[in-house]
């Protein structure tokens, strides 16, 4: 993983074999930024999605590592839960027949090549668990 900051916008280059979500929380850790938009693209061979069930309060994980997939599109965001980063993504992706697939982020390998590019915002965010919903909810 490789990145840099131009003003309000970082750049991150994620490689093959590192784990998108935590090397988006070691980068926002190491340039100590605590509120971000999130967008971007690649290709992985290993993902793991979840769509939440509002019935039992929990995530439902598929896990897609039967194909090589093209990132169509990484979009989310950076921000606090308790003190720690904590990044919410979203991701669609597609194999060979261009089939889509999608849905929250939990896990994504790289398989050639991570592009995220981060808006980065001067301030923070927290978030705080909602008892009704059963998730973290934006906190302001």
């Amino acid at each position: 993983m490789e990145g840099k900051i131009f003003k309000n916008t970082a750049i991150l280059r994620i490689d093959k074999g590192e784990e998108v979500m935590e090397s988006l929380v070691a980068f926002c850790k190491s340039k100590n930024i605590t509120l971000a938009n999130v967008t971007g693209l690649g290709a992985s061979d290993n993902v793991t999605v979840a769509c939440f069930d509002n019935d039992i309060k929990e995530y439902v994980s598929t896990v897609y590592d039967k194909d090589y997939y093209e990132v169509t599109n990484f979009t989310g965001n950076i921000t606090l839960n308790n003190g720690e980063i904590y990044p919410h993504l979203h991701i669609n992706f597609a194999d060979h027949k261009q089939e889509t697939f999608g849905g929250h982020l939990e896990k994504c390998i790289i398989s050639a090549t991570c592009e995220l590019f981060l808006d980065i915002l001067e301030d923070t965010v927290d978030r705080t668990f909602d008892e009704e919903v059963g998730i973290n909810i934006l906190k302001f």
